[in-house]
């Protein structure tokens, strides 16, 4: 069971990426007060949990009431992901939510923080084939949740830190940390379009 708990931890983190992340936070909350940043990254981090655990508990209901195979489902969030490897890779992602960034939104910890800076298509995705994938054992189940809350915690971590030593943070090294990420996302969202290849071909 721990063994399951840190593979999903490992995948989600690597999705979600908090790390890289936490520039565009500072950037976001530049105008506010120390308090109301740490306040911020506290909902910002339950916000996108609750979406995270909502889609990896129902998602699958979700996509067969729409009619959605879980194939066909898998073979399209393989090709999100392995787009947001490469934005990764060449530092296009951390560029394209800096510039899209809406600095007017009445609660930046729900948008754009939690969603889709957090809980984006990728994650949202993820959540919902782990969850197909893992059925109904309930010690899998148990795990995946546990692993989504625990990423979230560490989100509100590193960006609660990242306020208290922002003048000591190195985009440049954000950024090779953020392409190594990238080639690991890679990889991954080719299994997942290998799977769902395999799937819907029987």
């Amino acid at each position: 069971m721990i063994e399951t708990f840190i593979k999903f931890f490992t995948f989600y983190f690597v999705v979600i990426d908090p790390i890289g992340s936490s520039t565009v936070f500072l950037m976001i909350t530049e105008k506010f007060k120390e308090r109301d940043k740490v306040k911020i990254a506290l909902s910002a981090s339950i916000t996108a949990a609750v979406v995270l655990l909502f889609f990896a508990i129902l998602g699958k209901n979700l996509l067969s009431y729409l009619g959605i195979s879980i194939a066909a489902f898998t073979v399209a969030g393989g090709i999100i992901l392995f787009l947001i490897s490469l934005e990764m890779l060449f530092d296009k992602r951390r560029v394209r939510r800096e510039e899209n960034i809406n600095f007017k939104s009445e609660n930046i910890s729900v948008f754009p923080l939690g969603i889709p800076l957090l809980a984006g298509p990728g994650a949202i995705t993820s959540v919902v084939i782990t969850a197909n994938d893992i059925g109904s054992d309930i010690a899998k189940q148990l795990s995946d949740i546990f692993a989504i809350i625990l990423v979230m915690i560490m989100t509100f971590i590193i960006w609660y830190f990242s306020l208290r030593f922002k003048k000591y943070i190195n985009k440049k090294a954000l950024s090779v940390f953020s392409r190594v990420i990238g080639i690991i996302l890679a990889g991954l969202s080719i299994q997942y379009i290998v799977n769902g290849v395999k799937h819907i071909l029987g």
